[in-house]
């Protein structure tokens, strides 16, 4: 009995070692001209997308584990310096080898030249492209409002947005409501914030999303918010954006 004890220990030690490094789940986010995109929510502001033989990561957290059986990262995406975005050990323990690194300056000042074969210092409003053929665009994102002591001053974080064949994702950042979110003409799919005291409350990212009223947007970097308000404010909103709530916390 204790030979079947030990053994059903060990086994039970093998099967929540292998269920914490099991694959995300992927789902479909959006179909472009050439093949569709996928997306494995990892937690809270880490996620991957899979594109047309391109794998990004973006703000990749939560340790190298949270990443196994995903492809190798061609693109990441590195947001802003604060610590649920910014994860040295994460990124030290990934395969970065083929990877381009793209960030603000602040992230640069932190981390340097250290990961990826290749880094890409991105001001706000800029854009470049990749020879997979990834538009990367470098978008504002900060607290309202502006002021050189808030948690995510103007100009000091990236918000992205992606052109992939012929659709067009946000990637939202840590900010709040901004006009320059407000003012996004035909975006796909929408990754958007919304947390206290950080960044918005649920209310005020409806509102921002019914300005620019993507076709498909998902709450993401949402802990403590109920989400299902503000899928029910932008219902109210009367805007044609398909809200899909997912569990961005299944790893906690």
């Amino acid at each position: 009995m204790k030979f079947f004890t030990s053994m059903l220990s060990i086994g039970l030690l093998v099967f929540a070692a292998n269920s914490a490094t099991a694959a995300p789940q992927g789902e479909t986010a959006t179909q472009t001209a050439q093949g569709p995109v996928t997306l494995y929510p990892i937690q809270h502001a880490s996620f991957v997308l899979e594109w047309n033989g391109q794998t990004i990561y973006v703000d990749p957290t939560q340790g190298a584990g949270a990443y196994a059986g995903l492809g190798t990262a061609d693109i990441v995406l590195l947001t802003h310096a604060h610590g649920d975005h910014l994860d040295r050990a994460t990124l030290g323990g990934l395969d970065l080898r083929r990877a381009l690194v793209v960030m603000p300056q602040s992230v640069a000042d932190e981390i340097g030249d250290d990961y990826g074969y290749a880094q890409t210092i991105m001001d706000n409003g800029e854009t470049v492209h990749t020879d997979a053929g990834v538009g990367i665009h470098a978008m504002p994102m900060y607290n309202l409002p502006p002021s050189e002591d808030a948690y995510h001053p103007k100009g000091w974080g990236n918000g992205y947005v992606l052109t992939l064949a012929d659709k067009r994702i946000y990637i939202s950042g840590d900010t709040e409501g901004i006009d320059e979110m407000r003012a996004l003409e035909d975006i796909d799919v929408a990754f958007v914030c919304m947390n206290l005291p950080y960044t918005m409350d649920v209310e005020q990212a409806a509102d921002a999303v019914a300005d620019f009223a993507p076709a498909v947007v998902y709450p993401y970097h949402y802990r403590g918010q109920d989400t299902a308000i503000f899928r029910d404010r932008l219902a109210e909103a009367d805007v044609a954006t398909e809200v899909r709530l997912r569990d961005w916390y299944a790893r906690d």
